[in-house]
Formats: structure tokens, C-alpha cells, sequence
């Protein structure tokens, strides 16, 4: 596997180990036990691999870009046999339609939402199964955790909005009250005031990754309340076209999508998982995958901004783009002082965030209001 594609365990041990004292800190369980033994090969005639989604590929967004993960692993081992299955609930029904994956001979399973206590004990039933959950709270000896460092391209595209917006008003329409959805906010947030200290962001939730109407009526409301900048983390970019149709600006998530709002896009924060997905089915035939990891795909290898918009100005993409170079060359814009809506200090001055710090983020910084 390549070192610099992902953010690896021992990395993130590295980092936290950097981390103040002071600073209130996740548990470290999921990713502090002794590394696992790596699973036996097997040649790529044998192996089944089953994806499963939490939504519809059709839908263009998070689920399509796993899609194009698995495409791409068909391309480089034709003979391997894959299961797909979109729109799997979070109940007991998923729980069935995982356990199933098994039944039906897969050696290796991507998770692309995570499913945490309803996939467990299939999980732990299955040894001699690779495991890959997205957004998992938790690894194990055959289960990796994995993800995307979304916050830096979001704080990237918030400096653009911040210096795009005419109201001080951001809004945000995601599904659930995730700790992502919480970082997401809070990058696009603090990037947005690293320019324009008076942003205030509004965010609606809207309890589910792909609502269409839902999605419209919040996108309307935060319009109404005045925001004239929208992002969203939903499976579907409904917002943008309500931006485009209201006069505003509007970023979203997963793939381009400017077609939906050609005047309205400024970008999107892009996941690419092609060659994340190639290398662990590698290490899955060659006998070397191990399980107890957190994944990460890191800016500028396999997540990032996408191309500015058509409307964005030069001197707004140009200045967004200056902070991306700084990110790229190891600055950390997550440093301190950092407080949240109760005004307590959650990242104390000099402190600079780690990569665990930013994925289990259960705050939301000063400035921010949310309601479901």
C-alpha cells in the first residue's frame, strides 16, 4: 500500500500522542490494540467482493463515487465475482442483508455508510471476512474504519464563501447530526471566518441522506432566512438547484454537479476512491490485509475541492487557493483557540487539531445554529 495515500494507524497514534493534555480526547480503544494478523491470500477466481450502500447509486452522489471504487477494482481483476446492493436500511433488515454478503461467499465486504452496532456481530462471526466500513466509530482485527479528511477542502471552499457572501448568512442542510456533519460545518464555518469574521451559519437537518423535498424545503428556509450561500452533506444536491433558482451560491459534496446549478456552483468537495479500493483488494489477494486500521483519504490523493465554478471570481479562487497550498505544504488551519456555541473552549490557543480530533468533532463551533 502506498504510504501517502491514507492516513495510517500509526500515524494516528503518532498524532495523537502530540495532542495537549488538556484537550478533551475520544477514545483511543478502536485503534490502540495490538496489530492483527493479516488475512490469508486468496486468488482473485475465488474471491467475491460485496458492496453495500445506505442509498442509490442513481442518486450521482456519495454511493456513485463507491461505485466508480468498484468499477475500477472489476477493471484490474476481472475474474472476481462482486455483489452490489443500494439503499440497505439501518435496521434490523440491514443487519440481514449483510449477514447475507457472507452467506453468499463474499471474503471481503465494503460497508460504504456506516452500520457500526447492526453489522457488528456479523462482523465478529466472520473472521475470515475483510471488513470495510465507511465512517465507522470502530475497527477490529478483520474491520477497517475509513473516510476522507473532508474538513480541508471544506475549509477551502469556505473561504470562498466567505468572501462571496453579501449577507454574513451560510446554511448547511444535512441529514443527521453526525460527528462529519459537525466537522463538515465546521470547516466550511471557520474557513468562511477566516476572512469575514461576521459569518453566522444556519444548519437544518433534514433526518436522511436522500429526501429530495425535504432538501428543497430546508434549502427554501435558509434562503428565506437569509443565507445566500449553501452546502449540503446528502446524497443528492437538491440545494444547489434551489441556490441556482434563488440567486445564490451554493458547494456541494461527492461528485461535480455544476450541471444542476451552472451559475449558483462554486465547487464541491470531491472523494475519489478508486485507487483506495484497488490497493486493499490487493492486499486482500496477496494475504497482506490487516484489519485495525482508520483510513483516511488525504487532500490532493483522493479527496479535494473540484474545479471552481464559472461565476467565481478570479481574486476569490485565487486567495481559496492560496490556503490549499499552505494545507498541502502542512499548515494545520484548526488550531486554536477554538471555542463552541456555549462559548467553551474546545480547542485551546496553539493547539492544532488532530486527524482523530477532526473525525469524532461532537461539537459544532461558536457561530453556528442547528435545528432538525
Amino acid at each position: 500500500m502506498k504510504k501517502d495515500l491514507l492516513f495510517s494507524r500509526r500515524q494516528a497514534l503518532q498524532s495523537i500522542g502530540l495532542a495537549g493534555a488538556s484537550l478533551a480526547m475520544p477514545s483511543l480503544a478502536p485503534w490502540a490494540s495490538a496489530a492483527a494478523q493479516p488475512l490469508p491470500p486468496i486468488a482473485p477466481k475465488d474471491l467475491t467482493i460485496a458492496f453495500g450502500h445506505a442509498g442509490a447509486i442513481s442518486g450521482g452522489g456519495w454511493e456513485l463515487t463507491h461505485h466508480q471504487g468498484r468499477l475500477a477494482v472489476e477493471e484490474m481483476y476481472p475474474e472476481i465475482k462482486c455483489i452490489e446492493v443500494e439503499n440497505i436500511p439501518f435496521s434490523a433488515k440491514g443487519t440481514r442483508i449483510i449477514r447475507q454478503f457472507v452467506g453468499q461467499g463474499a471474503k471481503m465486504v465494503f460497508l460504504t455508510s456506516s452500520y457500526d452496532s447492526l453489522a457488528a456481530d456479523v462482523i465478529k462471526s466472520a473472521p475470515d471476512v475483510a471488513f470495510l466500513e465507511g465512517g465507522s466509530a470502530s475497527s477490529s482485527d478483520n474491520k477497517v474504519a475509513y473516510y476522507a479528511q473532508h474538513w480541508n477542502p471544506t475549509y477551502i471552499i469556505g473561504v470562498a464563501a466567505g468572501l462571496l457572501t453579501k449577507t454574513n448568512k451560510l446554511g448547511f442542510v444535512g441529514g443527521f447530526p453526525t460527528q462529519g456533519a459537525n466537522m463538515s460545518m465546521n470547516a466550511l464555518h471557520l474557513g468562511a471566518r477566516s476572512v469575514n469574521p461576521k459569518i453566522e451559519t444556519q444548519a437544518i437537518y433534514i433526518n436522511s441522506w436522500s429526501d429530495p423535498q425535504a432538501a428543497r424545503q430546508a434549502s427554501a428556509a435558509l434562503i428565506q432566512n437569509g443565507c445566500d450561500y449553501l452546502i449540503g452533506m446528502l446524497a443528492n444536491a437538491v440545494y444547489l438547484q434551489v441556490a441556482e433558482e434563488e440567486g445564490a451560491w451554493a458547494s456541494t459534496w461527492n461528485t461535480d454537479n455544476r450541471r444542476l446549478g451552472p451559475n449558483a456552483y462554486v465547487s464541491s468537495i470531491l472523494v475519489d476512491w478508486k485507487e483506495f479500493y484497488k490497493q486493499e483488494v490487493k492486499a486482500r489477494i496477496e494475504g497482506k490485509w490487516t484489519g485495525n486500521r482508520l483510513e483516511l483519504l488525504k487532500l490532493g490523493i483522493g479527496t479535494d475541492r473540484d474545479k471552481w465554478g464559472a461565476k467565481v471570481p478570479e481574486n476569490v479562487a485565487k486567495q481559496a487557493d492560496a490556503v490549499r497550498e499552505k494545507i498541502l505544504q502542512g499548515t494545520n488551519v484548526f488550531t486554536g483557540e477554538i471555542k463552541d456555541g456555549k462559548g467553551k473552549v474546545q480547542v485551546p490557543a496553539g493547539h492544532a487539531m488532530t486527524i482523530e480530533e477532526c473525525y469524532f468533532c461532537d461539537w459544532v463551533a461558536e457561530g453556528i445554529t442547528a435545528k432538525s
